[in-house]
Formats: structure tokens, sequence, C-alpha cells
């Protein structure tokens, strides 16, 4: 019978005791929630990773320039520059992380991963991941089982959406899930997984949720950017044994609490943060006019 934990140390405990590896439970309530087998779920989790994939490659290849003009091809912007912050392996994960995000700002396919918000930090995580280690496939779909398991536990401990939580509770928590998937991927063991999952959090707690002129696009693209260099340096500093000293279930108890407290116009309304400036206001204003749909009058009908 599967199981779905309510904490990551029951997770862990489980895993210990019946000597499995971190995906198997995951893998087991999907089976249980979906009604079908093992074949039936890894060929979905390939289907899910494709189109992962294929968002990065459209974000790089396509025209990316969403109605509002606040999205415009800023992904091949950063792929193509010649000038590298740190090296080509740093500027391709920021690029594609872009990439995936700017397809669904655009209206094109992604995969919520946990939410279209964030649909771009665990693209752009794993397949630099891939590329760079030559993992199979196999070991990514892992990877992305664990990042699943990490997601069903913030999500009754704390929340992943923005209106509930902030941004921290949505890119905050892909990049939870990509960091600890990271770890997994490049065989660290159950601690350094979850300190990893620790380490992120605690990096990204008390992100606000601001979208200008209400559209997931701004902040909202740059941060799935940001955030798959947070998931990336956890993944790192937790793969060299730095405990980040709060342990995980303590550190999602406080993206909750911290969620909780957080003033409502800082999750997804539209009301604070940089959608209140006088540049937000202004460009909400000229998008909210240019999408009205001026109707014929009634009385012409008449």
């Amino acid at each position: 019978m599967s199981i779905l934990f309510s904490a990551f140390k029951e997770w862990k405990e489980y895993c210990e005791e019946k000597g499995v590896k971190l995906f198997e439970p995951v893998l087991e309530y999907e089976k249980d929630q979906k009604g079908k087998d093992a074949d039936f779920v890894w060929e979905n989790l390939q289907k899910a990773y494709d189109v992962m994939r294929d968002a990065v490659k459209t974000g790089l290849e396509e025209d990316m320039q969403s109605r509002s003009g606040m999205i415009n091809n800023g992904a091949k912007k950063v792929y193509q520059n010649p000038l590298t912050v740190l090296d080509p392996n740093f500027q391709k994960l920021i690029a594609r992380a872009l990439a995936a995000k700017e397809v669904n700002s655009c209206m094109g396919r992604v995969v919520a991963a946990p939410t279209a918000g964030a649909s771009g930090i665990l693209p752009g995580t794993m397949f630099t991941l891939q590329e760079i280690h030559g993992l199979e496939d196999r070991k990514i779909l892992e990877g992305l089982l664990v990042g699943a398991g990490i997601a069903l536990i913030i999500e009754q401990k704390a929340s992943l959406a923005g209106a509930v939580g902030g941004c921290q509770a949505e890119t905050g928590s892909a990049a939870a899930m990509a960091s600890g998937a990271i770890v997994y991927c490049l065989g660290g063991d159950i601690d350094q997984v979850f300190n990893a999952v620790a380490i992120t959090i605690q990096c990204m707690l008390g992100l606000v949720c601001d979208p200008v002129a209400g559209l997931v696009e701004v902040p909202c693209v740059v941060r799935n950017a940001s955030a798959a260099a947070i998931a990336n340096s956890s993944a790192q500093i937790a793969l060299s044994n730095v405990s980040g000293v709060i342990p995980v279930d303590e550190c999602v108890d406080a993206l909750g609490e911290v969620g909780q407290s957080m003033e409502t116009k800082y999750k997804e309304t539209a009301m604070g943060g940089l959608a209140a400036t006088l540049t937000g206001q202004n460009i909400s204003k000229r998008v909210l006019i240019q999408d009205i749909e001026m109707l014929p009058d009634e009385e012409e009908n008449d």
C-alpha cells in the first residue's frame, strides 16, 4: 500500500527501514493514485520530461514575445551573449530556465512543476545537469520523482501556490524540488538530498509574489532563472556536507509560517511590490486597455 509522507523525517525512516531508494515510495504512491502499473508512470514521466526539453528548445529557437510586450526573447539574448559571467554552463542554465518560462508566458506548452509560474526551473536545471554529467533519461526521471515527493510534503506543510504563500511557495518550492533532484541524480545520500532542500528554502524564504499587471511575466520569468541558480548552489553546498543547520521539516514549517503572515498584497494580487511601482502601474493600465474587447452597445441591437 502506498504512503503519502507528511514529513521528510518519515520519508527517510521508511526508506532506511525498507532498504529502498528515495524515489521508490513516490513511484508506489503515483501507481496507487493513477490506478496503473509502474510502466504507465515511467512512460508519463518521460512524456513530461520531453515536454520540458521541448519548452527549452522552443524558448531558445522561436519568437518569444508576449502580448504585453514585457517578454521579448530574453532567453535567446542570454544564450547568445558572447560575454559569460562565470562559464558557458552557467549561461546555459540561466538561458534554459528563462526559455521554458517564456514559453509559458507566451501561452506555449509547459509542465507545471509544481506550477506554471515556476515552469522554467526544473527544465533548466535537469536539462543542464543531464548534459554536463551525461546522465541517462531514467536517472533524470527518478530525480523528478524525488522532486515530486518533495513537493507533496511542502504542499501539506506549507503551500505550492503564490496566491497562498507568495513566490517563496512557488519558485521556492520548485527550486527545492530541483536541488533535491540534482543531489539525488549525482549520487547524494538521503541526508544530502534533504539538506539541499533545507538550504534552498532558507535562500528563498520570504520572497513575495508581485506580478506586474497580474501577469506571470515580470518578475516571474527572471525569478525562474535565479531560482535555478539557487537550486544548483544549494546542491553543491549539500554535496559538500555543509549543513543547513535547521532541519528540512523545520524549514518547511517556517515556509508555511511566513506564508501565513504575509500580507495579501504580496500574494499574487498585483497590489504590492513591483506591481505597485509607478512603472508597474503604468504597464498595468496599458495592458488592461489593450486587452479590453469593445462590445456593441445593447441599444444598437434592439
